[in-house]
């Protein structure tokens, strides 16, 4: 199947619009990938300072949520749009975004870019993730308490691991990865510097309280959520405006739900190399020059569940 279709920014933008939107910045990715680490080590230090349920839940949300935008940092720079130097660039998100959480850069950006190619089409290799919808309201509160309870981790994380090193035992051959990477190798050098630093200080439980359980439990949820916004329920005909949704998020859904500007993906797939923080300048201009009406959008991720949970029960399917 051919690739999907694209818009010309010449045709909607003025010369002058399009440079300042697409005009790289040596500072403002730096500063988005320090700024997740602040919130993370600021809503750990919090529970450390005054332990007690309602700031470990704090930190569990903040933190998931964190790991979330470390990896849409990751996504960015899969773009290229961290930084104007492509080494530096993607240092950052091997490193410092994907790294921590087990991300591979190498693999992610052909995989990716292959979903913008063929944006839910048959050959969309994120058409998995937008097919189920609509569902019932059973089966996606089914989905969100295997998140929360730590299922998805272990399905997605823990099970794979296991199955490769019995395999390994056993002697078998592995199919070898269609990219050569590591990403295990760079996860355990960056989480074991962080457990080395914390165990000296003598705080060693911090890691998997602190870590671990906002990576088995929230991370699963709102990385679902994220998904479902994307793509789930969209009319995805030849124009280009309807391959993606755009959430209208509020605040307390941009802290708990979609940093970084991720929640404005309609945009990211018209113009997919635009800096993630020109998204929201892009969404104003498209909405002042007439083009709000072939946007799809949401007014709330709240509004999104109810559309992806839309399927009446009378139709489920076993998931």
């Amino acid at each position: 199947m051919a690739a999907v279709a694209r818009i010309d920014p010449k045709t909607i933008f003025t010369p002058e619009e399009w440079s300042r939107l697409s005009a790289p910045s040596f500072w403002r990715g730096p500063a988005l990938v320090l700024g997740a680490w602040a919130v993370i080590i600021g809503a750990g230090g919090l529970f450390v300072l005054w332990p007690n349920v309602l700031t470990y839940g704090l930190a569990v949300v903040l933190i998931g949520a964190r790991q979330l935008g470390l990896g849409i940092l990751e996504h960015e720079a899969a773009h290229g749009g961290l930084h104007p130097n492509r080494r530096f660039n993607d240092w950052m998100a091997e490193w410092l975004c994907g790294g921590p959480v087990g991300g591979s850069l190498r693999r992610y950006r052909p995989y990716h870019l292959a979903h913008h190619k063929y944006t839910e089409q048959e050959e969309d290799p994120d058409r998995s993730l937008s097919a189920p919808f609509p569902t019932t309201r059973r089966s996606l509160a089914r989905k969100a308490i295997r998140d929360l309870t730590g299922q998805t981790f272990f399905k997605q994380r823990i099970r794979p691991a296991l199955q490769r090193m019995g395999a390994r035992i056993r002697g078998e051959t592995l199919k070898p990865p269609r990219v050569a990477d590591r990403p295990g190798l760079r996860f355990w050098i960056v989480n074991g510097a962080a457990i080395v630093v914390l165990s000296a200080a003598g705080l060693w439980w911090v890691w998997p309280a602190l870590w671990i359980v906002p990576m088995a439990t929230w991370l699963p949820l709102v990385t679902r959520i994220r998904n479902i916004a994307e793509h789930a329920v969209v009319q995805g005909d030849a124009d280009p405006f309807t391959h993606a949704r755009t959430t209208l998020a509020n605040p307390l859904e941009r802290l708990l739900i979609a940093p970084y500007w991720v929640h404005f993906h309609a945009e990211h797939h018209l113009f997919m190399y635009l800096p993630c923080y020109r998204l929201e300048q892009t969404h104003r201009l498209l909405i002042r020059k007439g083009y709000g009406p072939r946007l799809t959008l949401a007014r709330s991720y709240r509004d999104v569940l109810e559309l992806a949970a839309s399927r009446p029960p009378a139709m489920e399917a076993a998931s």
